[in-house]
C-alpha cells in the first residue's frame, strides 16, 4: 500500500514554509554547463545590509540545517542560501566532485544574484567549500566561520586512527545511511545526546525522502574530500576567520581545530562548546549563534584566542 503520509516531507514543507515567511525566495539558476544552482536569495535586497552566504553539509538540504538561524540573521543581512551539488534542486552533469568545484558553482550563481562582497558561514562539509571560496575568491569573500569543518584534515589521519570510523567506505555508509540502523550509528556519532527512540518507520521515511537521490554522487563528493588530501597543500587564507567545534566531535575530531589554527596563525579565533558533538547547529544552535553574532555583527580584530564556555584562554 501507498504511503498517504511522510513525516519528513511535512517538515520540509514546514522549513520551506518559514524560509518564504522570513522573506526569502526560492531560484534555481541554470550556469549553462550542464549545472543548476538553488539558492534561497532575499525577496528584496536591502543595499545597507552586508551579504552574508550559508552553506550546508552532508544529511540534509539547506533548509534542514539553517532554519534555526534565519531568523536572527536576517534582520542584520541579506541572506544566500545554496543548496549545494546534488542537495535540493542542484546538480550537474559535469565529472568534477571537489569542493572547490562545489565553491566555484557557489559563487558564480551568487554573481549572477549581484553579490559582490559576502560573509561566508559553512558548517562540516559546507565549511569546506567556504574555505575554498575564501582561497579562489579572497576579493568577494570578508569574514569567513567554519563550524565543525575539518579542512585540515589528511589522508593518512584514518590510518592513524583520527577518525571513529576506520575506512572512506564506514563514512559513506553512516554518512548517507541507507538502513535505519545506519540512521541511528550516525546521530550517535553526531550528538553528545541523541535521541533515546528512534523509531524505525520515521527513520525509513527520512531516507526514502532525504537519503535516496545521488546517492553515487554524493560518494564521490566524500571520496573527493579524502583521496590525496595533505595539510601541506592546504593554501593559508588571509581572511579573518572564526572557527566553531563541538567539544566532544567524533565527525571530525577536536584535534583538526588546533591544527587549523595552527595552519592560519593570528588570522583564526577557536571557540569550542561544551557538551556538543558534530551536529552543533542541531545541538546547541543558541551557543553556535551567539559566536556566529559576536564575529559578524560588531567585528573587532582577532585575539587569535581560544574561547570555551564563554571564557578566553590563549589558544594551545
Amino acid at each position: 500500500m501507498a504511503k498517504c503520509f511522510s513525516f519528513t516531507a511535512s517538515r520540509d514543507w514546514c522549513f520551506r514554509y518559514s524560509f518564504s515567511n522570513a522573506g526569502l525566495r526560492s531560484v534555481s539558476t541554470d550556469l549553462g554547463d550542464g549545472t543548476v544552482m538553488h539558492f534561497w536569495v532575499p525577496k528584496t535586497h536591502k543595499p545597507h545590509k552586508p551579504n552574508l552566504i550559508l552553506i550546508h553539509g552532508i544529511g540534509a538540504n539547506a533548509m534542514w540545517q539553517w532554519n534555526e538561524f534565519i531568523g536572527p540573521l536576517i534582520s542584520r543581512f541579506n541572506l544566500y542560501i545554496p543548496d549545494l551539488l546534488f542537495y535540493g534542486d542542484s546538480y550537474t552533469s559535469r565529472p568534477e566532485r571537489t569542493e572547490s568545484f562545489q565553491a566555484e558553482c557557489v559563487m558564480r550563481t551568487a554573481a549572477i544574484h549581484g553579490v559582490s562582497r559576502a560573509h561566508v558561514v559553512g558548517i562540516s562539509y559546507g565549511g569546506f567549500v567556504g574555505y575554498s571560496m575564501a582561497a579562489q575568491f579572497p576579493a568577494v569573500v570578508d569574514r569567513l566561520v567554519l563550524c565543525c569543518a575539518g579542512v585540515c584534515m589528511e589522508e593518512k589521519d584514518m590510518e592513524e586512527g583520527l577518525f571513529k570510523v576506520k575506512s572512506v567506505e564506514e563514512a559513506m555508509s553512516i554518512l548517507l545511511p541507507q538502513t535505519p540502523e545506519k540512521v541511528r550509528d550516525l546521530m550517535r556519532l553526531s550528538f553528545v545526546k541523541p535521541a533515546k527512540v528512534m523509531p524505525s518507520c520515521f527513520l525509513e521515511d527520512f531516507i526514502d525522502f532525504m537519503c535516496s537521490e545521488y546517492i553515487e554522487e554524493r560518494k564521490e563528493l566524500i571520496q573527493a574530500l579524502h583521496k590525496d588530501r595533505k595539510l601541506s597543500n592546504l593554501p593559508k587564507i588571509t581572511q579573518p576567520t572564526f572557527i566553531i567545534w563541538g567539544e566532544q566531535d567524533l565527525v571530525f575530531p577536536l584535534e583538526l581545530a588546533h591544527r587549523l589554527m595552527r595552519h592560519l596563525g593570528e588570522n583564526a579565533e577557536l571557540a569550542v562548546i561544551k557538551d556538543a558533538g558534530h551536529a552543533i547547529n542541531a545541538e546547541k544552535p543558541k551557543e553556535m549563534f551567539k559566536h556566529i553574532k559576536s564575529f559578524l555583527f560588531d567585528p573587532l580584530p582577532l585575539s587569535n584566542k581560544h574561547v570555551k564556555s564563554g571564557n578566553v584562554m590563549k589558544a594551545d
